[in-house]
């Protein structure tokens, strides 16, 4: 018998640049087609001076016409200037970068996390995205690029670190350690479709305070155990060519030489870490003070506007929310300058300029990635398909006599799906509240513990759907550390890295809130899952 060679198909990979053009394009034809067959939904939204249901009809815009395509190109520019993603990746990268340039973020890797156990650092770092959610989606912009230089610190695959902040800020979204703006944004919907059965009902801002704190603390370890077990193994160790480097440095140098520049070096270092932490406690206390109402000159960063404290600080018009990613921008700034004048890395102003231009130079990629995803985003949106797919999703809902804890999870689960298509929460809270508050209610379970299964599903899908804002960053940053550069990390192999986390995470979610429920649990001052 005759051998035969077999032929072997090369493995084409499109970049994730590339699978959004595609995915914009489906998207425009599908809009098409769906607008041609008057794809549509109605949803019942309450009128807030009758307190009664009024149908809202939602049809597919159609994108392929003249009114569309007049959209796409005159949006282009307003769409990528205005995705959220771009101007506090920006804002952190600033202050980042000048923070990595003069050496801080090295000093204090090397004193407080290049020794730091695996399991603890992963902790940390969960512990840190899951609280991030407090303000909006900041830690998408922070957590990510810091966690890779942390985990590199800790002789560990900064690629890991990208997956366990993403991980933590994506599925962990809607909870934190004190009530946020996603109470501020919910609340009104929650009270609307409550009064349809209860017009005495109240649901007070921190009416979700116990349930998130625990839930922040709880899905922390178990995130913990399912990065270290699950994920950590798959990605394996990072050959770091610049630590290879260095060390081959410091072969050339006799031990003498090695000696005498690591005690001057660890002296400039604590010299300049003291400066960093002093200026950093400064910038901190300045914040406190502007969040302060009552005093001299404070409460600059509040929206006086408001009756309440929470409302001042994290209401629609708040200054603190809006200008939280800059304050963080200059902590960092702040910190970074104060160490490198203690330490002596900078001496003048070309120096930081000089330094920063290294943490810019690999950022061209990612920014054509957000400039095409921002289109993507931004006509799907405008499309209504992921509001009508929602709406879909509440009429089940409605039509299915479910009680108990099958609506809990049926509701858990219908939120999820939605979320895959329509990410913005107050959106689809807006859909379903009306029909999911007042079948909760009826069935004994209170408005407020409703809410909280809005924050749920919410999260178990966050990190596996495209059209999240921050899965943009974190599928650049994951190419910015792919050694491999002519086999990018693609968009389906991204949401490999955290489909373990997916799963697990989605069940302790389901789990955790079933087990609240049954015990009976307050899940806020006051405030327990049934009436």
């Amino acid at each position: 018998m005759r051998d035969r060679k077999k032929l072997k198909l090369k493995k084409f990979y499109f970049h994730p640049i590339t699978i959004f053009l595609f995915l914009t394009l489906l998207t425009i034809f599908l809009s098409a087609i769906f607008g041609t067959f008057e794809m549509q939904g109605t949803y019942n939204t309450v009128n807030t001076a009758t307190n009664e249901l009024e149908p809202v009809l939602v049809t597919v815009e159609n994108m392929l016409n003249f009114d569309g395509m007049k959209y796409i190109f005159s949006n282009a520019m307003r769409n990528f200037i205005s995705f959220a993603p771009l101007g506090m990746l920006l804002l952190a990268l600033i202050g980042l970068s000048v923070a990595q340039s003069t050496g801080f973020i090295d000093a204090f890797g090397k004193r407080h996390l290049s020794k730091m156990r695996k399991r603890n650092l992963t902790f940390l770092v969960l512990l840190l995205a899951t609280f991030s959610s407090l303000i909006n989606e900041v830690g998408y912009a922070f957590l990510i690029p810091l966690a890779a230089i942390f985990y590199a610190m800790n002789n560990r695959n900064p690629i890991l670190g990208i997956v366990t902040a993403f991980c933590g800020v994506s599925f962990g979204y809607g909870v934190s350690l004190f009530v946020g703006s996603m109470e501020v944004g919910l609340i009104p919907y929650t009270t609307s479709a409550a009064y349809l059965i209860d017009e005495t009902s109240h649901i007070a801002l921190t009416s979700n305070l116990f349930i998130i704190i625990a839930f922040t603390i709880l899905l922390s370890i178990i995130g913990t155990t399912i990065i270290e077990k699950w994920i950590a193994p798959r990605l394996g160790r990072y050959h770091d060519k610049d630590n290879f480097e260095r060390t081959e440095e410091l072969l050339l140098m006799n031990e003498e030489e090695i000696e005498q520049t690591k005690i001057a070096e660890e002296k400039k270092e604590k010299r300049g870490l003291r400066f960093a932490y002093i200026t950093g406690i400064i910038i901190i206390l300045a914040f406190i003070y502007m969040i302060v109402p009552g005093l001299p000159n404070s409460g600059m960063l509040l929206d006086m506007s408001e009756k309440t404290y929470l409302n001042q600080l994290f209401g629609t018009n708040s200054y603190f929310q809006d200008g939280f990613t800059y304050m963080m921008c200059l902590f960092f700034l702040g910190m970074g300058l104060a160490y490198g004048v203690g330490s002596k890395t900078i001496h003048n102003d070309k120096d930081i300029i000089n330094g920063c231009k290294n943490t810019f130079s690999e950022l061209g990629e990612l920014f054509i990635l957000i400039f095409v995803a921002s289109q993507f985003i931004s006509i799907f949106r405008n499309t209504n398909i992921g509001t009508v797919l929602t709406i879909w999703c509440t009429n089940l809902i409605q039509n299915l006599s479910f009680s108990g804890i099958p609506l809990i999870v049926l509701v858990i689960i219908m939120i999820g799906i939605a979320n895959l298509f329509c990410t913005t929460p107050t959106l689809k809270w807006s859909i379903f509240s009306p029909v999911v508050v007042p079948a909760l209610m009826q069935a004994n379970i209170s408005p407020a513990f409703a809410q909280f299964l809005l924050r749920a599903g919410d999260s178990i899908t966050n990190g596996i759907t495209p059209l999240l804002a921050g899965f943009v960053i974190y599928i650049g940053y994951l190419n910015i550390y792919n050694q491999k550069k002519n086999k990018p990390i693609t968009i389906r192999e991204s949401i490999k890295y955290v489909t373990p986390y997916f799963v697990f995470i989605s069940l302790s979610w389901i789990l955790l809130i079933i087990g609240w429920y049954l015990i009976g649990l307050p899940i806020g001052p006051g405030v327990y899952p049934t009436l």
